[in-house]
């Protein structure tokens, strides 16, 4: 089987996947999630339905 190249765009850890830096790259932009892996330097301080912080 030839070894593609989306085999490290995620990772599934605890059922839920979790994509990669090299996925957000590909995608193009940041989507402002708060993602564990954002190459765009995005963190979600706030709350943004409360306004307070974590």
């Amino acid at each position: 089987m030839p070894e593609q190249e989306d085999d490290d765009l995620f990772y599934i850890e605890n059922g839920l996947y979790v994509f990669t830096e090299k996925y957000h790259l590909k995608r193009g932009y940041c989507c402002r999630s708060g993602c564990r892996h954002c190459p765009y330097g995005y963190k979600k301080d706030k709350d943004e339905r409360t306004g307070k912080k974590d």
